[in-house]
């Protein structure tokens, strides 16, 4: 039914304890005719079949669908998304009145490696990260829509800088089913506006929903500095918890611009606020002992190995400024988002800046994805964010 990918010999232990990537240093050889984003069958040295999946050229090779030799068809799709959407209902995050926005499918984390589908409101993002998810694009579309029925009437495709550049899909964001133009979504009771045109990861970071509600708990009182604002959403909930300032910060004026949008949406006319389109080097610089709870979560600082040692200098460097900064007794929201960042790796960057500030540090809090972000036990490499929370004499 599907070509063939042949393992050299002793390179199946990892499949065999679900480990869902096959890499190309542990192919054999590959049957003629095989196209990046195919769906193929990998076989042992012995002959024996271990699992399906999509082929790609590149580090990965193969990305494992499943370990049971079935079609992919879509009987398939239904199933796995049907599985995704389950268990969102059984931990209370899909179909919360109070909250419309969460994270369907999560790549590896739901077993399907390439893939991320965030919900807001009736609309569904999705992104594929491989080329075989592309080319099975329309077929996962269909079947969100037969899963989802009622609560979904738009599916957004938007992929355009996650593909394989070398791919040369030619690849356009759009609408796969309906066509809204309505892009206000919810998250615990407050109102945002998704940008899935033109903004970063599916328009809005869904994966800080949990540490935002933790940040509201602490924010009363204080002079809030949100670093790398994006679309602000650290921001409008320090002001739901009684904040008595809030600074949001991003070299970008877009999305200073959707900051500034979200916060008039829902604190219209609130004095408390105030953007700024600036570097957060500079900014924090001039920032001295005027916050008490500042929030820092970059973008990725390393998004493969080659750029670790590069990466963890750069966390530590932009702690310090803010270990520096801080006033006394104040709490310090730190994260970050790449992968090859370890939490160890994390940890010890952050103890670093706090030891080079003199400042007695404590940690309250440590921060990670939230459950509609699941990482499959089998592939840890899915746990990608990790965040501290300190309080900084």
């Amino acid at each position: 039914m599907y070509k063939k990918v042949y393992l050299k010999k002793g390179k199946e232990e990892s499949l065999k304890r679900f480990h869902p990537w096959v890499f190309s240093g542990a192919i054999q050889h590959v049957d003629d005719g095989i196209a990046e984003g195919d769906i193929v069958r990998v076989i042992t040295a012995s002959g024996d079949f271990i699992a399906v999946g999509h082929y790609q050229v590149g580090s990965i090779a193969v990305r494992v669908l499943s370990f049971r030799d079935i079609p992919i068809d879509d009987e398939f799709w239904q199933k796995r998304l049907s599985a995704a959407l389950a268990m969102r209902l059984d931990i209370g995050i899909a179909d919360n009145p109070d909250n419309n926005t969460y994270r369907l499918v999560h790549g590896e984390g739901d077993h399907l490696p390439g893939l991320v589908v965030d919900c807001y409101g009736k609309t569904a993002v999705m992104q594929a990260h491989s080329v075989g998810m592309h080319v099975c694009r329309k077929a996962i579309a269909r079947a969100l829509v037969s899963v989802m029925g009622t609560r979904l009437e738009n599916v957004y495709y938007k992929s355009e800088t996650t593909l394989p550049f070398k791919a040369d899909l030619g690849q356009e964001n759009g609408f796969l089913y309906g066509g809204s133009t309505d892009n206000v979504a919810v998250e615990n009771g407050l109102r945002f506006y998704v940008d899935w045109l033109r903004g970063q990861k599916t328009g809005f970071f869904v994966d800080q929903r949990e540490n935002r509600s933790l940040l509201e708990r602490y924010a009363r009182g204080r002079s809030v500095l949100n670093m790398f604002c994006y679309t602000g959403g650290f921001s409008f909930y320090a002001m739901r918890g009684g904040a008595r300032l809030v600074h949001s910060v991003d070299s970008s004026a877009k999305a200073i611009e959707l900051t500034n949008r979200n916060v008039a949406l829902n604190f219209p006319g609130d004095q408390r606020h105030e953007a700024f389109c600036e570097d957060a080097f500079k900014f924090l610089d001039a920032a001295d002992g005027q916050y008490d709870l500042i929030i820092l979560d970059p973008p990725a600082f390393a998004k493969h190995r080659a750029a670790l040692h590069n990466a963890l200098k750069g966390y530590m460097r932009l702690n310090a400024k803010a270990f520096e900064r801080i006033k006394p007794g104040g709490i310090l929201f730190t994260f970050s988002c790449s992968q090859v960042v370890t939490k160890d790796h994390f940890r010890n960057a952050v103890f670093t800046a706090a030891a080079q500030s003199g400042r007695k540090v404590r940690i309250l809090h440590q921060l990670h994805q939230p459950a509609d972000h699941p990482i499959n036990i089998y592939h840890p490499e899915g746990e990608y964010l990790k965040g501290l929370v300190l309080y900084v004499e």
